[in-house]
C-alpha cells in the first residue's frame, strides 16, 4: 500500500497527533447565557468530530476577556468559572482519541457587543461597525496578561494545544496591520512596532504554557497599503524565534476586501512561510478532498490540514478521505459494522 501522509502521525512537541487532519477554529455562536460557557451543542459538535477521527480539533476563537467577544454567544475563558465546562469537553473529546486544541482571542474592533470595545487605534471596521477606543498602554498590558491568564485556564482544563488568534481582523492582527494600527508609540509605526504586542502575548503566555503553541495568521491583507505574505515571512521568523511550533495560514478580514476564493488559494501562503521562514505550517481554505489534501502533504506545502466548512458538512471526513486515497483507519468499535 502506498503511503499515505494524511495519515501519518505528527508530532508537535510533546504532543503526537495520530493524523494530519486538523478541525480548524470555527465560532459556534452557542453560549445562550452569554456566560461564555460550554453549552450541550458543544459536546455534541466537537465529540462527534473526535468519533469521525480527526486528529486535532481546535476550539472556536475562545475570549480571553468579556469585551473582548466576536458576539454575545462567544466561548469565554475569561474566568474560572469557565474551566469546568471546557475541561469535560476536553476529556470528552480525548476519549475518542482527538489531540485537543483551543483558539484563544480578542475581536478587538469587530466585537459585536454592548458597551466599549477597544483597538490599536480609533478606527472602525466599516460603517456599520462601532468606532473602537484606542488601546491605552494600561489596557495594552491588561489584554496581554488576560492572555496569559486564558492560557492558564486551558491547561488547567487540559487541553494539549493552544492557538493565539492572531488573524481575521481581530485584535492581534489589527495591531499587526498598518491599515488598521496608525499608532505613534512604541506599538506601532513600524513593522517592529506593530509586531510588539503579539511578541508581549506570546512571551507571557509562555511563562505559563510549555505546551505546543500556534498562531493563526491573515498572511494577506488583500489592499494596495497592507501587509502581504513577505512581510508574515518576517513576522513568522520572530514568531519562531520566540518558540511558537507551528503557523496556521489563513488570509484575509483585516479591512473590508475582495478576496478571489479558489480550491486551495490560501496554501500557497502556507508553502512560502513554511519554505522562507524554516518554520512548520497549516494549511486551510477551501480543501475539501482527500486527494487535494495528500497532495499538499507530499509536496511538502505544509505540514498539517485544517478543514473548516467541510468537516461541518461531513463530521466523518477522515473516513471519507480514507476511503478515496485507499487507506484502512480504525473507527470507533461501535461503528465497525458500518465502516
Amino acid at each position: 500500500m502506498v503511503d499515505r501522509k494524511l495519515f501519518s502521525p505528527f508530532t508537535i512537541k510533546n504532543v503526537t497527533l495520530k493524523n494530519r487532519i486538523v478541525m480548524a477554529p470555527m465560532c459556534m455562536y452557542s453560549s445562550h447565557t452569554e456566560d461564555g460557557k460550554v453549552a450541550n451543542w458543544h459536546y455534541t459538535h466537537y465529540v462527534s468530530r473526535a468519533v469521525g477521527q480527526v486528529g486535532l480539533i481546535i476550539l472556536e476563537a475562545t475570549a480571553v476577556t468579556a469585551q473582548g467577544r466576536i458576539s454575545p454567544q462567544d466561548l469565554g475563558i475569561w474566568s474560572d468559572e469557565h474551566i469546568e465546562g471546557l475541561s469535560k469537553l476536553v476529556q470528552l473529546m480525548k476519549e475518542h482519541g482527538a489531540a485537543t486544541g483551543i483558539q484563544i482571542a480578542h475581536a478587538g474592533r469587530k466585537a459585536v457587543i454592548d458597551g466599549e470595545i477597544i483597538a490599536p487605534s480609533s478606527l472602525p471596521f466599516n460603517e456599520k461597525m462601532k468606532t473602537p477606543k484606542e488601546m491605552s498602554i494600561d489596557d495594552i498590558s491588561k489584554t496581554i496578561e488576560a492572555f496569559k491568564l486564558g492560557a492558564e485556564r486551558a491547561k488547567k482544563a487540559g487541553f494539549d494545544v493552544i492557538e493565539i488568534h492572531g488573524a481575521h481582523g481581530y485584535l492581534i492582527n489589527e495591531f499587526l496591520s498598518p491599515l488598521s494600527n496608525k499608532r505613534n508609540d512604541e506599538y506601532g509605526g513600524s513593522s517592529e512596532k506593530r509586531y510588539r504586542f503579539l511578541r508581549e502575548v506570546i512571551d507571557a503566555i509562555k511563562t505559563v504554557w510549555d505546551g505546543p503553541l500556534l498562531v493563526r495568521v491573515s498572511a494577506h491583507d488583500y489592499h494596495e497599503d497592507g501587509l502581504t505574505p513577505d512581510d508574515y515571512v518576517t513576522y513568522s521568523s520572530y514568531m519562531k524565534e520566540q518558540g511558537v511550533d507551528l503557523i496556521d495560514v489563513s488570509s484575509g478580514a483585516v479591512v473590508p476586501a475582495a478576496i478571489h476564493a479558489y480550491p486551495g488559494y490560501q496554501v500557497k501562503f502556507a508553502e512560502k512561510i513554511k519554505e522562507e521562514a524554516q518554520i512548520s505550517t497549516g494549511a486551510v481554505g477551501l480543501i475539501t478532498t482527500g486527494i487535494q489534501a495528500e497532495e499538499i502533504l507530499q509536496n511538502e506545502r505544509a505540514d498539517l490540514i485544517l478543514l473548516a466548512r467541510e468537516l461541518l458538512r461531513d463530521p466523518y471526513w477522515p473516513r471519507t478521505a480514507a476511503k478515496e486515497l485507499g487507506v484502512k483507519i480504525e473507527g470507533p468499535k461501535q461503528y465497525e459494522r458500518g465502516w
